[in-house]
């Protein structure tokens, strides 16, 4: 079997798995990527080269907790709410757990900018490879989780918008970058990249966002210019945070000298190589959201 023919089967069983446990169930999709992590915390363990047993099960515990808890979030604030008016408090809110996971992840990120660009720094200390760990592989996938919820209840046309925006920003930065692609992008960390090619991918990525407004996501004729704008700067956050987490993956595979995160996915690669984008992008779309609520 031809390499070619590989990788458009492995690509074709990945979409279908994807899109049915998004659409069967909530937690059809829950438990998904939840092995999604698992196998992507395995593989970032055996890139920066730490033990796989202590992660795999820190991970595995935080986002079940975390998980269940954004699944049963308004049902935890009641009962919350119910234990402060009998006057136990346990100084806990939801909403203020987000927040504060939301500042490690963006702190971790940060780092991670620093890391991309730091031409001097080929080593990754004992320490920032746990940090790494949770803030750059653990927090993001339950933020993906997060993000779909939406503003009330599972919503999976949420997570699936997204995906379309990341395969949308993906094929046609690699389509333009081919066509007529000559400035390099960041030629020391991935030499097919191109600024063209980027440029093209948000554009063509921003199109789509404007697709799925409204074609897709049907909102209510009142707020459709609303949903527009909403969509046009997902996209924008895809094509750029896409794009940077896409760099940030291959600096973590330049340093470990491989060239793939694993061999899961035949003609692919690993989770990490599939879902490095939409790990830097579900918390800066969060973010989005979070800032959009409280202009709202």
């Amino acid at each position: 079997m031809n390499e070619t023919l590989k990788r458009l089967i492995s690509g074709v069983i990945y979409i279908t798995l994807l899109i049915s446990c998004i659409l069967y169930s909530t937690e059809s999709f829950i438990l998904l990527f939840g092995i999604f992590m698992v196998i992507a915390t395995f593989e970032f363990c055996n890139l920066v080269k730490i033990n796989t047993l202590l992660p795999l099960s820190f991970v595995t515990l935080s986002y079940s907790i975390i998980s269940l808890v954004s699944y049963y979030e308004k049902e935890t604030n009641d009962y919350l709410s119910n234990l402060r008016e009998k006057q136990i408090e346990l100084g806990i809110d939801i909403e203020q757990l987000n927040i504060v996971l939301l500042i490690i992840t963006l702190l971790v990120f940060i780092k991670c900018l620093v890391f991309l660009f730091d031409n001097k720094e080929q080593t990754i200390t004992r320490l920032w490879k746990y940090l790494y760990l949770i803030g750059y592989i653990l927090l993001p996938f339950i933020f993906i989780v997060k993000i779909s919820f939406g503003i009330n209840d599972y919503n999976p046309k949420i997570i699936i918008g997204l995906f379309i925006l990341i395969w949308t920003n993906d094929t046609f930065a690699y389509l333009v970058g081919k066509s007529i692609g000559k400035n390099k992008l960041y030629e020391r960390i991935s030499p097919k990249k191109t600024i063209e090619g980027f440029i093209g991918g948000v554009v063509f990525a921003v199109f789509a966002g404007y697709l799925i407004s409204k074609l897709y996501i049907k909102p209510n004729p009142n707020f459709s210019d609303k949903s527009i704008l909403i969509w046009t700067m997902i996209a924008l956050i895809v094509g750029v945070f896409g794009t940077i987490g896409d760099l940030i993956e291959s600096k973590f595979k330049r340093i470990a000298e491989v060239k793939d995160s694993g061999k899961i996915m035949p003609g692919h690669g690993g989770i990490l190589d599939r879902l490095d984008s939409v790990i830097f992008v579900a918390p800066i779309v969060y973010l989005f959201y979070q800032i959009l609520s409280y202009v709202s």
